[in-house]
């Protein structure tokens, strides 16, 4: 009897040094990157920027390049660890941490004092209102951002530490992918858009610009939050399930 030639198992060669540290460094040069956006951001103030004489602020496209690079590390970080199989205790937590910190970060600068444009004494405008957030987000829609952020990852942590699988989903990734694009736009608009010099320029109502601005500030805060909708139903359909489980073994 001819027996049959067993097929070969493959076996994949163990990661290198450099495939197993790689991602990691990825994730924590995100870290440093974020910093780095951020003090560019401090260092920046619209009323005396490049923008508000009508020139291109090439202060504020160097930010946007620097979070379009944080961003692709993202993406390139969790790729090769996958590849490699790689995955490792520092990534899990480091890297959802600078991504929040990234992200969330660069919303409360964009709805800080430096992005805002005060209306001068004789302005037409002065009389209904004080200023313009040049960036289109104010602190309330930042507070409604960093909410969900918080409460999200507050639903998580409680679940999975009870040994319930809580991963993200594609309205999770979506919204990471809209708020990882909008950032960078609306600094390059700010930066690239003429200004008047008797108004807030392209960023007063009715101009291309603002509406521009508006647009993608308005569709990234719906997102977001209509993004955790789907978090907080599994949520309440786990602890339904539960009250369930308790009920019939208490009788």
């Amino acid at each position: 009897m001819t027996s049959v030639p067993r097929p070969a198992i493959l076996t994949l060669p163990a990661p290198t040094a450099l495939q197993r540290a790689l991602p990691n460094w990825l994730t924590a040069s995100r870290v440093v990157l974020a910093g780095v956006f951020f003090a560019v951001l401090t260092l920046w103030r619209f009323e005396d920027s490049a923008a508000a004489r009508s020139q291109v602020d090439w202060m504020l496209l160097g930010a946007a390049a620097l979070f379009g690079i944080a961003v692709a590390t993202d993406a390139l970080d969790g790729y090769l660890a996958r590849r490699w199989k790689v995955e490792s205790m520092f990534g899990r937590i480091m890297d959802p941490f600078a991504d929040k910190i990234l992200v969330l970060g660069a919303l409360v600068f964009l709805a800080g004092p430096d992005f805002w444009w005060r209306f001068p004494d004789g302005h037409p405008a002065r009389v209904s209102g004080h200023g313009i957030q040049i960036s289109g987000v104010y602190p309330w829609m930042a507070v409604l951002m960093v909410g969900r952020e918080l409460l999200v990852t507050s639903i998580r942590a409680v679940l999975e530490g009870q040994g319930v699988k809580f991963s993200s989903d594609w309205w999770g990734k979506w919204k990471m992918i809209l708020q990882s694009a909008a950032i960078p736009a609306i600094l390059i608009i700010i930066a690239a858009a003429p200004v008047r010099p008797d108004a807030a320029g392209a960023f007063w109502k009715g101009d291309p610009g603002r509406v521009v601005v508006d647009l993608i500030v308005w569709t990234t805060l719906a997102v977001t939050v209509l993004s955790g909708v789907p978090y907080v139903a599994r949520c309440l359909h786990v602890l339904a399930q539960r009250r369930e489980r308790s009920s019939h073994d208490a009788g």
